[in-house]
């Protein structure tokens, strides 16, 4: 039936099919240690008749069912963090799980996860570890262990986890799936059993980063009543972006690259690879500031944050706790306040590189994780497996940037490993849109099933809200004035060219682009902001040049143009068909 692709099933042949096939493969995959609380099924199959009694209109997520990590509150079921001890029974979905059932997604129930989402293994549960879908003898990846076993087996057609040290990406990495983590405060965590509140986010895993996008589309959005919730910009979108022509991706200095095995380097080399086969430009950077930073995470102020979260459970009932997490929130209780400075203002000088990196990238490419460990490794050194685990992913959230992991293929022994792609906050459309090429370009199966991963949707078509502007020099993707562009809003939509009737001249630094007779056809790009940003735009575009309807191959447009009187003089390049092929020879 296709059970890696349940949104399929919901929408070919609606809610109840789905659902029966969702309930079905429960009982198949039969692992005690997924689910903590599970919806009655007679309560599951009455939501779907009456979602397909109400039919699809208005609900992006109508039909398709999904399950949630315990410690995000659903109204009426318990609430755990994986510690019976702690339980209480909420009277109210969190705000994101409430947006899920408006979209029309099915709850399954609420899946196991490291104690109080602290580690990144998925075995600190007193409800038993949940199977790696794709490596039993290994960690399913923590702390969302559950929320991603339930996805890689085909479960769910999607899963909530939440992520601050790298719990919504490391276990996607381990299970052959997409995880996604999006900017802080862009989904709210009211609702949410605290890690370190300052720094939680509510993640998505799904078999494609496109239906992770869908999701989070529907959460996303401030909530008056979080503190740390705050609104995107305008322009924000989850999905619709494409991959621009020109990607420039950062990639650490290869000693900053401690991977478990040849494979497991061989493997991100070739993810590496595939994203230079859409085009991306990779230069090595020091990450060095970034990787000291994740080392503070478990060792330095932020413990003490999540103590203070769990202060009275720590203080007066820690015999609730499993041993490891009653050793790392014991320790907050020891830690100096005069120390947390230097941990602040660490994570102030690394905030300060990464502005540096992301003003001359897209993005910055990772591995997930060093290696998948195996569940007798963890056992063995509990702490320090988990630790290595955190490398690449402890510092995203400290530093206010997006996320998301994708697969990257399978080792000699069968194990799994992934690549993770890390922009600043609020560029989950830009994340999904290369997230989904790149996994789509690996050619793997859809995480434990035998489904091929299809192709990513092309890039949404103009918002209401949004206008088009053809770019011909500076503003293009990978070129000095692009950030103009992506500051206000701006996403590739396409190359185009305009139709024979255009000549182009090198003013300097830039070009100006004339309508002639007997001109040619000038190769550039679509690109969509939001109408309001185009004024903005332009008031920075120096005279001779201004914007008018130019006319391109799919027909009128508004783009860059000249003055005639202003290129007067100036070099005709026209010949060359564009303004980067200038510059190619140039060079």
């Amino acid at each position: 039936m296709g059970e890696a692709m349940l949104w399929d099933l919901a929408r070919t042949k609606g809610p109840e099919a789905a659902a029966r096939a969702a309930l079905n493969r429960i009982e198949a995959w039969a692992d005690p240690a997924l689910f903590i609380h599970r919806v009655p099924v007679e309560a599951v199959m009455a939501e779907a008749r009456r979602l397909a009694l109400e039919g699809p209109m208005g609900r992006p997520l109508w039909g398709v069912p999904y399950v949630v990590k315990d410690n995000i509150d659903v109204a009426g079921m318990p609430t755990t963090a994986a510690c019976p001890g702690y339980a209480y029974t909420p009277k109210e979905d969190a705000p994101c799980l409430a947006r899920l059932r408006a979209a029309g997604a099915m709850l399954l129930g609420k899946v196991n996860l490291d104690q109080f989402a602290t580690g990144l293994v998925g075995v600190r549960s007193p409800y038993g570890t949940p199977r790696n879908a794709l490596a039993p003898d290994c960690v399913p990846g923590g702390s969302s262990s559950g929320s991603a076993s339930a996805v890689a087996a085909g479960i769910a057609g999607f899963s909530l986890g939440t992520d601050t040290a790298g719990s919504g990406r490391v276990p996607a990495g381990f299970q052959n799936i997409v995880g996604l983590k999006p900017s802080l405060g862009l989904v709210p965590t009211r609702g949410v059993v605290p890690a370190c509140r300052s720094i939680d986010t509510v993640s998505v895993f799904a078999m494609t980063a496109a239906q992770a996008g869908e999701v989070l589309a529907v959460m996303a959005g401030p909530d008056a009543a979080d503190p740390y919730s705050r609104a995107a910009p305008a322009s924000w979108r989850a999905t619709g972006g494409a991959v621009p022509p020109v990607l420039r991706v950062a990639v650490p200095e290869e000693a900053e690259l401690v991977l478990d095995t040849p494979d497991d380097a061989a493997l991100f080399r070739a993810a590496l690879a595939r994203l230079e086969s859409l085009g991306a430009v990779l230069e090595r950077v020091s990450i060095a500031p970034f990787l000291a930073l994740a080392r503070r995470l478990y060792d330095g102020a932020w413990v003490a944050e999540r103590t203070a979260a769990l202060r009275e459970v720590v203080e007066h009932r820690a015999d609730a706790l499993h041993p490891v997490t009653r050793t790392i929130l014991e320790g907050g209780l020891s830690r100096r306040t005069v120390d947390a400075f230097d941990d602040f203002h660490a994570q102030a000088g690394a905030r300060l590189l990464a502005r540096a990196i992301f003003a001359r990238f897209d993005l910055l490419a990772v591995p997930t994780a060093p290696g998948l460990p195996t569940l007798e490794a963890v056992a063995a050194e509990p702490i320090a497996v988990n630790s290595r685990n955190g490398t690449y992913t402890n510092f995203v959230n400290l530093l206010d940037l997006s996320a998301v992991a994708v697969p990257a293929g399978f080792r000699g022994d069968g194990r799994p490993a992934g690549i993770t792609l890390i922009a600043p906050a609020f560029a989950e459309a830009l994340l999904c849109a290369v997230g989904g090429a790149v996994h789509h370009a690996a050619g793997l199966r859809l995480g434990a099933s035998d489904e091929a991963t299809p192709a990513p949707p092309p890039g949404a078509a103009l918002a209401p809200d949004e206008s088009a502007l053809f770019c011909i020099g500076a503003h293009m993707s990978g070129l000095p004035l692009n950030g103009q562009v992506t500051s206000l809003g701006g996403r590739f939509l396409r190359r185009d060219r305009t139709r024979p009737e255009y000549r182009l001249h090198a003013l300097g630094n830039r070009p100006g682009m004339v309508r002639a007779v007997g001109g040619a056809a000038i190769e550039g790009e679509v690109w969509a902001l939001p109408t309001a940003a185009i004024g903005p735009l332009l008031a920075g575009v120096p005279a001779p040049l201004g914007f008018g309807t130019v006319a391109l191959e799919a027909g009128p447009c508004l783009g860059f143009l000249a003055e005639a009187s202003g290129v007067e003089g100036a070099p005709d390049i026209t010949a060359h068909g564009g303004w980067r092929a200038w510059l190619a020879a140039q060079s």
